[in-house]
């Protein structure tokens, strides 16, 4: 402190600023004037439509390099909101790079004779897999009428016959042998009609009857019988097994000869069609397995199905009942064909589940009720029948499906696609089907938000190197004279689009206003299209109404003002508390300690301004300041910060020479949702400073802004909800000429007002002005010159000397009990001190 100022200067009055003064806005700095970098023109229907993307260079420059580098890991991750066109102008992109290429390979199953289980991926030229499928197809028929053909010729069955009759003879043979046999022994053959032997002994050349006749034999005769009748069973048991080898010789020259005469019908055949595709190794061996299974399976083309006893009732059965249809082994699965296509596709993916992006193995039921499946169930999910060309999907979606964000990336990381049976809801499943992987090429593009980005390259090592390219899609761009061309060739491109009437010239500056207060600035544009879309349909239906021809500015204001309308609901019953005084808000007279903050409330589809009353209270203490919404838990962190800013400020002006001791709080009265943001840390300073110094505020003016620690008033959000929210109150409680609300400087580029706000403003009935320090704001809402703790007459030096006045309190209140003096009226004194300078004197 400056021990040389007098006394005299301690008990001046505080005076009026004279200089740099906060600077009052003009009603046409409150607002956007478009018409100057707009074309002439009378309505839209007069400009070329757009056909180009605009506001989005650096999307698209990444957008380009990602597409046009064809390595490994250069898959896009295209952040930005939502609405600003990002997946039509992506499409746009790739739909141009296409039109040079070619389309890619087909690729289909088909069996896999050596294990069903593990079917076989063949990758054929565009347009071939459709036609090997109807190739076997027509194999298949022809088979089934030739081979029984053949069967039924003269030459085959001459054959047989030969062969039956060859084997007739070797039967016969070994029959009389034993016959012969029989009789050298005494005994006669005998055979029953189930085809048994039986050997029947001979005494006297007469047969034994029964039992008796035998038990009347000698010893020598019965000794005789029995040895023959061993060794007669014995030839016996080698003749029969002889015939048995000799009837499995005649049934393996049998099938030889119907697989020489089958293999004069399909080789041919089979032949015929692997000329066709001879630049694929794996068709021609594929090929090979046919015809080896159709020559082991012969059997199975002896007769169509048709004439079949049991083909009638499985056809009026439907087939349900049969574990698997007839000849489905030969038969081709494409599960991805481009006999359609002229170039690599596209694919647009709404809805990424596992299936839809991986693929499928879809099961049956068989006639035991079992689930079953075989190759041709296998179906590609768009992963694979993308290949060649581009996938687009959104991430987001992606991530709340089960298995598909860990089956991505390992699909992008080796390039290959296993497709697997899925189905989570059925732990127990039958079968083990694993078709063979396929190799793919797609490049992936994602959609997705900023945050979900950073979210996963924070926490996902593998997320940089799959996706090395993103392309970032902004909510606005530069206004300036080429961009408002654009934009009123956009608003042209969709009038014709979808129907709508044309927009004069000055609607059109209505909708480019529109776009720079979305963007809270009067150089940027909103890039958002499908937001400015709709306020042009809205605009569209409000014309239409009124029975125009063309969409004039007035529609699209009442348009916007109907938007605002459906929504405020809210705003509007706080107005009306406020003025029924149940909100306790003072638009007139001052307050010691009270000044009015500025809060935006955001319900969704609409935001708008709220005053409320922002208290203080102070005294002797060391807890410092107090943030009562912190205390009561309705305080967001951001907030928090503000109120402990407060503390450093004061320590930076006032706490250099001596300790802060003091006790303060602040609130926000009649708030019970919570309070987030520092918007309002330069309204409670001045709530503070004023109670400290017992200077009183004007409660005409609202205030609004951000500060730091050296006292300059920092950019806040929802400038204008602000400000008009204060007017709308003001409105309601009467105008006086002297209302208005401070604002930091830095948010003037953003300041786009209403236009009745802007007609009070021009009209001296409202008033805004810009601040960019805490002294300029002081002076406004005090009348008293701000000046420094040193200079005397001024604020701070109220709000110096009330400081240190408390700090010498509390030293005082807080002294050793034995060095108090008490008073004979019972109040204390201080011991006796050094000797007091004029400036310490009360």
């Amino acid at each position: 402190m400056d021990r040389s100022r007098s006394s005299n200067d301690e008990n001046k009055e505080p005076e009026l600023k004279a200089s740099s003064p906060p600077r009052e806005l003009a009603a046409e700095e409150t607002g956007v004037v478009p018409d100057d970098g707009l074309p002439q023109f009378m309505s839209t229907v007069e400009l070329e439509p757009l056909d180009e993307i605009i506001g989005q260079d650096r999307a698209m420059t990444a957008l380009e390099i990602g597409l046009g580098i064809p390595h490994e890991g250069y898959n896009i991750y295209v952040a930005g909101l939502t609405g600003t066109g990002k997946t039509e102008t992506i499409r746009r992109s790739l739909q141009k790079r296409l039109d040079k290429t070619t389309a890619p390979c087909d690729w289909v199953y088909v069996n896999n004779f050596d294990d069903p289980d593990e079917p076989w991926a063949i990758g054929l030229q565009a347009g071939k897999g459709k036609q090997l499928k109807k190739v076997m197809e027509r194999l298949v028929g022809r088979l089934r009428e030739a081979l029984p053909k053949a069967f039924r010729e003269q030459d085959f069955s001459t054959e047989k016959e030969q062969l039956g009759e060859k084997y007739q003879e070797r039967v016969k043979e070994q029959t009389d042998r034993l016959n012969d046999l029989a009789k050298e022994r005494g005994f006669r053959i005998s055979t029953s009609p189930d085809g048994g032997i039986a050997f029947i002994p001979l005494v006297g050349g007469e047969p034994l009857q029964n039992r008796e006749e035998f038990e009347k034999l000698s010893d020598e005769e019965k000794e005789r019988i029995g040895k023959g009748e061993t060794e007669l069973a014995k030839e016996a048991a080698r003749i029969m097994q002889q015939q048995r080898d000799m009837m499995q010789d005649l049934s393996e020259e049998i099938r030889d000869v119907e697989r020489r005469f089958g293999a004069n019908v399909t080789e041919p055949m089979i032949e015929s069609i692997k000329t066709s595709y001879g630049e694929s190794k794996r068709v021609q061996d594929y090929l090979d397995k046919v015809g080896e299974h159709v020559l082991e399976n012969l059997s199975d083309f002896r007769e169509s199905a048709g004439s079949r006893p049991e083909a009638g009732l499985m056809e009026s059965l439907g087939g349900g009942l049969e574990s698997r249809p007839k000849f489905l082994e030969y038969q081709v699965n494409v599960v991805v064909g481009h006999s359609q296509s002229e170039r690599a596709p596209i694919i647009i993916e709404e809805t990424p589940t596992y299936p839809n992006l991986f693929g499928s193995i879809d099961k049956t039921v068989d006639q035991r009720g079992r689930l079953v499946t075989n190759f041709t169930q296998i179906k590609a999910g768009s992963l694979l029948r993308a290949s060649g060309g581009y996938l687009v999907f959104n991430i987001e979606d992606a991530l709340t499906e089960p298995f598909v964000y860990k089956s991505l990336k390992r699909a992008l990381k080796s390039s290959y696609i296993q497709i697997e049976t899925y189905n989570p809801w059925i732990p127990f499943t039958t079968g083990g089907m694993r078709p063979e992987p396929i190799k793919f090429n797609t490049k992936v593009v994602v959609l997705g938000s900023p945050r979900l980005y950073y979210m996963l390259r924070f926490y996902d090592d593998e997320f940089p190197s799959i996706f090395k390219i993103r392309s970032d899609f902004g909510t606005e761009m530069p206004r300036g004279k080429t961009q408002q061309a654009q934009y009123a060739r956009f608003i042209a491109k969709l009038a014709g689009d979808e129907d709508l009437r044309h927009f004069t010239r000055d609607a059109v500056a209505e909708v480019i206003r529109f776009a720079c207060r979305r963007v809270a600035d009067k150089s940027k544009l909103l890039t958002r299209f499908s937001e400015v879309a709709d306020v042009l349909r809205e605009s569209d239906y409000f014309a239409g109404e009124a029975g125009s021809d063309l969409v004039e500015a007035e529609y699209v204001r009442q348009a916007l003002e109907n938007r605002v309308y459906r929504s405020n609901r809210i705003a509007e019953k706080i107005t009306e508390l406020i003025s029924e005084g149940v909100l306790l808000v003072d638009t007139d007279g001052t307050r010691i300690g009270q000044v009015n903050g500025l809060a935006v409330y955001d319900v969704g589809d609409v935001m708008f301004g709220r005053p409320s009353r922002v208290t203080t209270s102070v005294g002797l203490g060391s807890e410092g300041v107090i943030n009562i919404e912190r205390e009561a838990n309705l305080s967001g962190s951001t907030h928090d910060k503000g109120v402990l800013i407060l503390a450093g400020y004061l320590r930076n002006k006032y706490g250099q020479d001596k300790p802060l001791a003091l006790s303060a709080s602040v609130c926000f009265e009649q708030s019970y949702g919570g309070v987030d943001g520092d918007s309002a840390s330069s309204t409670e300073l001045f709530a503070l400073l004023s109670n400290i110094a017992q200077v009183p505020l004007r409660q005409d003016i609202s205030v609004t802004g951000s500060v730091n620690q050296w006292g300059q008033i920092q950019a806040i959000g929802g400038v204008n909800e602000k400000v008009e929210g204060f007017f709308d109150v003001c409105r309601v409680t009467g105008l006086t000429g002297k209302q208005g609300v401070c604002i930091p400087a830095s948010n003037v580029r953003g300041l786009i007002l209403r236009d009745d706000v802007r007609k009070a403003i021009e009209d001296g009935e409202f008033h805004v002005y810009a601040i960019e320090t805490v002294d300029q704001g002081l002076e406004l809402l005090t009348g008293v010159k701000a000046g420094s703790p040193e200079e005397a007459g001024t604020l701070h030096r109220l709000v110096d000397k009330r400081l240190r006045s408390m700090a010498e309190q509390l030293r005082s209140f807080g002294a050793p009990r034995e060095t108090r003096v008490v008073t004979p009226a019972g109040s204390e004194e201080q011991p006796p001190g050094p000797p007091k300078t004029p400036d310490d004197q009360p």
